[in-house]
């Protein structure tokens, strides 16, 4: 009877696990159906360029002619005989990266906090205030920043300074490179406030409150504990994404720098980050071949960052 009892549960399992194959199948053909699109969409407008990318930047490319394999030589040009690159390119991009990707990150983080504190008309208002400028940066920066900085007495900055007595003549502060880096970084932390800022202040919103009351009932002390015991762990995907976007805004805001001096490259390269590197060489002299090298190597900073960002607010699972 024990053995009937055995076959009969071996085929019943074996008969399962069959079903189970056949529903699987047929599951995972419907969802490969529906993401379909997003693939097509991904491979033509992102895997194939970053792999084209990647060939490219072992050949001699100018547009016009077919390319020629060259192996690592445009490699080799970037990490020795790169001049710019050496000097201004990645001193700067280093320096930008910190003060507008970490720096930039805390206070949207900070901002988000402190509007999470308010009542809910006066935060949506102010919410909308910080985050209008990340979506028209390039109107801002051509009418307000350009207008606050311009060279002449007309300018704001010049205006008020001379009114004060503190200099005589106006200042070029958008042409010289004293001060264009540290103007470069104040716009764009003015306008850093994008969808990541918008990504923690949900994340704030929907922490459940019934845990800080545990957690003071528990001993907590002060606000700075909540946030380091409680906010930031209940709502580390938005930490994540906020991350994320910070790391790839940071590395991918050379246009600024564009805007402002009006040039590519900016005066005296003072505001030369990888990006305009790479428009100067790409689209400027056309030296296709080049740019891309410095594009993968880009590639690769902005991925190395990317696994940091994972390492510190991804799940450990």
């Amino acid at each position: 009877m024990r053995v009937k009892e055995k076959v009969y549960a071996a085929e019943t399992l074996e008969t399962l696990e069959e079903g189970k194959k056949r529903f699987f199948t047929a599951k995972d053909g419907k969802a490969y159906l529906l993401l379909l699109p997003y693939i097509l969409l991904f491979t033509t407008f992102i895997l194939v360029p970053v792999l084209m990318t990647v060939y490219l930047s072992f050949t001699y490319f100018d547009v016009y002619n077919p390319s020629q394999f060259t192996g690592l030589l445009n490699y080799i040009t970037l990490l020795t005989q790169d001049e710019v690159f050496a000097k201004f390119v990645f001193p700067n991009t280093v320096l930008y990266a910190l003060v507008v990707g970490v720096g930039g990150y805390v206070l949207s983080f900070f901002i988000a906090w402190m509007l999470s504190q308010i009542q809910a008309l006066p935060r949506t208002i102010l919410a909308l205030c910080i985050y209008t400028p990340s979506m028209l940066g390039q109107v801002f920066i051509g009418v307000i920043w350009k207008t606050i900085f311009s060279g002449d007495q007309s300018g704001w900055a010049n205006s008020l300074l001379m009114e004060l007595g503190l200099i005589d003549t106006p200042i070029q502060f958008l042409l010289t490179k004293d001060y264009f880096m540290l103007i470069m970084i104040i716009v764009s932390l003015w306008s850093s406030m994008g969808i990541g800022f918008l990504s923690m202040l949900s994340g704030m919103l929907n922490v459940d409150r019934e845990i800080y009351e545990a957690a003071y009932i528990d001993g907590l002390r002060n606000r700075f504990q909540e946030i380091v015991y409680i906010t930031i762990p209940s709502m580390k995907p938005q930490m994540l994404f906020g991350a994320v976007m910070a790391i790839v805004n940071a590395f991918n805001m050379g246009w600024i720098g564009v805007t402002l001096s009006g040039a590519n490259p900016t005066p005296e390269y003072s505001g030369q980050l990888i990006t305009n590197h790479i428009d100067d060489y790409g689209f400027i002299r056309y030296e296709m071949g080049y740019a891309a090298a410095i594009s993968v190597v880009l590639l690769i900073i902005v991925y190395c960052f990317n696994l940091l960002a994972h390492r510190f607010f991804g799940e450990k699972d």
